[in-house]
């Protein structure tokens, strides 16, 4: 199994598919807790209207809520990034106490192993961790890659 991460930020509709199927993605984990997106720029990465897609390119699709950060931990990286003059689609970093409280709070408490099985069972072989924003060490997707190399030795590709 090969793990992969993209974000939705700076990428077209054409573009963002284009990445799954160039990279021949065969299941799609959503790691939002709010799977929209504001703005008509970024329709396309609505839950139903992105889940709808990855039908019509035979990607299955899975919501991983519980991998999501909490309303609490994205107002720490909220206050972080106000402090910083820092906005989220531009950010390039977390914060580290975003990356403490989502360790913590989430990660410690996520049952990998039931996801490896999971996929496994599903016959997923190369699998995206999804979230919005365009760099993977901005977003808590990095987080949980970063695990996934150092728990199974998996690859993992930022698009």
């Amino acid at each position: 199994m090969e793990f992969f991460t993209i974000g939705v930020y700076n990428f077209t509709e054409q573009e963002f598919f284009d990445a799954l199927k160039e990279n021949r993605i065969d299941m799609f984990c959503d790691i939002r807790q709010r799977r929209g997106v504001r703005g008509s720029k970024y329709a396309f990465a609505n839950s139903k209207r992105l889940q709808n897609k990855l039908v019509q390119l035979n990607i299955k699709y899975m919501h991983l809520i519980k991998l999501a950060p909490s309303k609490e931990i994205r107002n720490i990286q909220k206050q972080g990034d106000l402090q910083a003059g820092a906005v989220k689609r531009t950010r390039n970093e977390l914060g580290s106490s975003f990356l403490s409280a989502y360790k913590h709070q989430v990660l410690e408490h996520f049952d990998f192993d039931n996801l490896i099985e999971n996929l496994e069972q599903q016959k997923a072989n190369r699998v995206v961790l999804f979230c919005v924003e365009a760099q993977p060490q901005a977003c808590h997707r990095s987080i949980v890659s970063n695990k996934l190399q150092e728990k199974y030795q998996y690859n993992v590709t930022h698009l």
